[in-house]
């Protein structure tokens, strides 16, 4: 049965945009608005302003990004066996979760509320209904944007799978609720139900529907991926994983190559396809000459721009900080020229995985074999450097964030790992790892990767010709590194020759190489021989 099926309990009541809600009315309802109308009252509301290009700019409060400690999962006796507890998911009561969701119910009862009906997953077969109801114009148009806009045929009648309770400006009682401060992002897999609380950071929305998918879809064979998806001139496709700040969204963004879709995909027998009708992307010190079409994007009426600075003409300064590094546009897809708007591609010829190494150790490409793409997808590396968030120092700091997404996996990461190992073998796909970090020493002393030599590798390694090159074993990660490419540089090939004091490279690249092996522990027990062989290489 797919997700589309699971609710037919909802049918009967569907004609009404509240249907499945628990909400039996409110002082004003709005179902279904259009992009323009809900900018409108956005702008009525005086939730944000526009831009002198017409994009609606949008503060978020002290919620500049998610409120990771605040996200809950319900503890019930079908799911609790296979969810991944811990930090990530932590547990709710179903009786806390019944109290903090009549709570919330009895809110928006009272309000001025929003509805849109929205499918997440271009692949009909495994796509799941979502009826978002928010207090929010400016957020029902992001979710709008990010989403998948159903044709105006479908939407009589539509029975959701999913409903999201959206109350920014509600705040969470730890006391009653049992969470642990005045938000909560709650989500019960039994009821079909999100209660997102006391933030207005719309991520929390998008994100919290990426969790559902990442636990509805393995259990249908497909592999739910947090990554960019792009299509070359003969149809071949090419996978972009990687954390905040490593170029996911740049770098998928080629004129060359359409975009399938900039955030989230599944992968399975059917080939690859978006879960997502837009872009979120990250838009600090944005520039119009590295990332034409996202700068026109962020530059659209219809777009959303969180904590994004502006003159008293609207006219953007996206190079100003002033709110938060974590600022964002949010358009359709189809504002990128180049897009692939039936948001599904065939099955991955190459896949990239993309790190910002701030120790300036690790390669600009280099070929993964299957079992150390498992071993890297598991591990989820990136750096974040100082100045780039509070109580960072003057040394950058390693961050692994498992399967690029730790932070939305319901179910375990071997789960997700084992599939995606799978993948790679049944489709012969050539594995990358690709740092768009540092290089010539670590940050501070070094230099940024340049973009231009990235972008050549890139397009070497997706055309086919990298893959036929020469390759040397890097003796601290194991990794080949390709001896030689036409217009690289040979020193910018091999980080270690781009270190003026190799000693020094030596010391960081053996302190990095342990970082990774005690992330890894935890992971140790739980995959075969050949992964835990590639580890033991990278450790070496």
């Amino acid at each position: 049965m797919s997700p589309a099926e699971a609710q037919p309990s909802r049918a009967a009541d569907a004609i009404s945009p509240l249907a499945g809600t628990g909400i039996s009315g409110s002082r004003r309802l709005h179902a279904n608005l259009t992009a323009p109308q809900l900018i409108a009252h956005a702008i009525r509301r005086n939730e944000g302003r526009l831009s002198a290009d017409g994009a609606l700019i949008v503060r978020t409060g002290v919620h500049t990004g998610r409120s990771v400690r605040d996200k809950f999962v319900v503890d019930e006796p079908a799911t609790t066996a296979d969810v991944w507890w811990g930090r990530v998911n932590q547990k709710l009561s179903p009786e806390k979760f019944a109290l903090l969701k009549a709570r919330v119910q009895a809110y928006l009862q009272g309000q001025e509320l929003f509805t849109q009906d929205l499918y997440t997953g271009a692949n009909a077969a495994r796509r799941v209904r979502v009826r978002l109801v928010s207090t929010g114009a400016w957020h029902t148009l992001f979710a709008r944007n990010m989403f998948i806009r159903p044709p105006a045929r479908d939407l009589p009648g539509f029975v959701p799978d999913y409903v999201i309770l959206h109350a920014p400006e509600f705040q969470a009682d730890p006391a009653i609720d049992g969470v642990r401060s005045s938000t909560a992002v709650a989500l019960s897999f039994a009821e079909k139900t999100l209660v997102i609380a006391g933030t207005l950071y719309a991520g929390e929305i998008k994100k919290s529907i990426f969790t559902v998918m990442n636990w509805l879809l393995p259990a249908e064979g497909v592999l739910p991926m947090h990554c960019s998806a792009n299509r070359g001139p003969d149809g071949d496709v090419a996978l972009f994983f990687g954390l905040s700040g490593t170029g996911k969204t740049t770098l998928s963004s080629d004129p060359a190559r359409p975009l399938i879709g900039d955030d989230e995909h599944g992968w399975g027998a059917e080939g690859v396809f978006n879960f997502e009708g837009g872009c979120y992307a990250k838009v600090i010190n944005l520039s119009a000459q590295a990332e034409p079409e996202i700068w026109a994007a962020t530059h659209r009426f219809g777009t959303v721009l969180e904590n994004v600075m502006a003159d008293p003409c609207g006219r953007l300064d996206l190079t100003d900080k002033t709110y938060t590094e974590n600022t964002r546009s949010c358009y359709p897809v189809e504002y990128i020229p180049n897009a692939d708007l039936s948001g599904t591609g065939g099955q991955p010829r190459n896949l990239v995985m993309l790190t910002a190494d701030a120790f300036g150790v690790l390669p600009p490409i280099a070929k993964l074999s299957p079992a150390q793409a498992m071993y890297h997808f598991l591990s989820g590396y990136t750096a974040r450097v100082a100045g780039t968030e509070k109580g960072l120092g003057s040394e950058p700091q390693a961050t692994f964030s498992t399967c690029f997404g730790a932070p939305f996996l319901p179910r375990r990461p071997e789960v997700y790992g084992r599939m995606l190992q799978a993948l790679i073998r049944e489709h012969d796909v050539d594995c990358w790892l690709v740092n768009t970090g540092w290089s010539g020493g670590q940050y501070g002393v070094g230099e940024r990767m340049s973009i231009r030599h990235t972008r050549a590798l890139l397009a070497a390694a997706l055309d086919g010709t990298l893959a036929r090159a020469q390759f040397r074993r890097d003796p601290f990660f194991g990794l080949m590194i390709p001896q030689s490419v036409p217009g690289i540089p040979d020193d910018a090939l091999d980080p270690r020759r781009s270190w003026a004091d190799t000693a020094a490279y030596d010391r960081v690249a053996k302190e990095l190489v342990a970082r990774f092996e005690k992330n890894f522990e935890t992971f140790a027990g739980a995959v075969g021989d050949e992964v835990k062989a590639a580890a033991i290489r990278a450790a070496a």
